[in-house]
């Protein structure tokens, strides 16, 4: 099973080192796919060292223009038989990729979520967030009958024939309800499992903002009833 790890990167100078090396030490991937979605604060300068490593590709986005649309160029351009979702903020611990992996390596589960609320260990901040995740999670099960604990969650790992022939349309952060709701569609088995969580505040360079939950909200509604 070859593992390609997709990493969306906007203007990231202070962690992308740092996390690719996070990554290497899991040695679990055999691809590392970082896509540069158009930052301009000296992260590219630092991938052009990054590249040189074994197992790296690095992709170009000419300008910004959202998550969603680096993760689209990622998978796209992945190599591997399973794909897994990783931030370069941080947030997300790749020492969390073996039990990540168990369901999909033990034939249990198509795609696994690594849900925040799960009891794994986190860095309590940011209460509203909480509750905005808390409230579309909710919406998602409604909708799509399902039962999920953290349909937000950055850490997203699938085989690649789920998403071979998926025609992903979001560009920004309303990739995480898209996707879900097409993979709750299909019924294909996800599973989840509980993962560690260190966020980083606003001040901190994060990036992901009220009129992102309003979009969720829309695209959870919209592809309730639309392909």
């Amino acid at each position: 099973m070859k593992l390609t790890v997709i990493m969306p990167v906007f203007n990231e100078l202070d962690t992308i080192r740092e996390i690719v090396k996070r990554v290497q030490a899991v040695d679990r991937a055999d691809e590392i796919l970082i896509v540069d979605d158009g930052s301009t604060d000296g992260t590219r300068e630092i991938l052009k060292e990054i590249e040189q490593q074994p197992k790296v590709r690095v992709i170009l986005h000419e300008r910004n223009s959202g998550k969603g649309a680096a993760v689209r160029t990622g998978i796209q351009a992945a190599e591997g038989d399973v794909m897994l979702i990783q931030d370069a903020d941080l947030e997300y611990d790749p020492r969390d990729y073996p039990g990540l992996l168990k369901p999909i390596e033990e034939g249990i589960a198509d795609v696994v979520y690594g849900s925040r609320f799960l009891g794994g260990p986190r860095r309590p901040i940011l209460f509203w967030n909480m509750v905005a995740n808390r409230l579309l999670t909710l919406m998602t099960n409604i909708l799509y009958n399902n039962i999920l604990t953290d349909m937000e969650t950055g850490y997203k790992v699938f085989k690649r024939e789920v998403v071979q022939d998926m025609n992903i349309k979001s560009r920004r952060f309303d990739f995480e309800p898209e996707f879900t709701a097409k993979l709750a569609k299909r019924k294909v088995r996800i599973y989840e499992v509980p993962i560690s969580f260190n966020p980083r505040e606003y001040g901190e360079g994060k990036k992901i903002g009220i009129s992102d939950a309003f979009e969720a909200v829309w695209a959870l509604l919209k592809y309730r009833f639309v392909d």
